[in-house]
């Protein structure tokens, strides 16, 4: 039950980089993608648990490629691993030429969300 609830979990996301995004070098902002991998890591651990979840870290985000304007991208958030009030989110941020097939991993990143009562308390995961 459990590893079919992270499949289902599982998010995918694509964006287009357009110049209003980018930096003086043409490239997305690095704020920008970690902004779009936080998002991606809520959706996930979100739909896993269908609880209040609040992002509490991110770990060792690695920035491997720029990512440039006129390209686009795929996030995909899984989790991988639970525990009594959190979950880790693994987000992986792909790049794409949009007139060929090329596709490179750009970024990726660990969030770990926790669960929260009504008062931001934190609750204990409901399976």
């Amino acid at each position: 039950m459990l590893e079919e609830k992270i499949k289902q979990s599982e998010t995918r996301i694509f964006k287009a980089v357009f110049p209003n995004t980018t930096n003086h070098y043409d490239t997305l902002f690095g704020g920008t993608a970690l902004q779009l991998m936080d998002e991606v890591a809520f959706i996930s651990a979100t739909r896993f648990c269908r609880q209040r979840v609040v992002t509490v870290s991110s770990d060792r985000v690695d920035f491997k490629k720029p990512i440039p304007s006129g390209t686009l991208i795929e996030l995909i958030g899984k989790v991988i691993r639970v525990g009594k009030t959190s979950i880790q989110v693994r987000v992986d941020l792909f790049v794409e030429e949009m007139y060929n097939d090329s596709r490179e991993k750009a970024v990726s990143g660990i969030f770990t969300m926790v669960c929260v009562d009504e008062n931001k308390k934190p609750s204990p995961i409901d399976f």
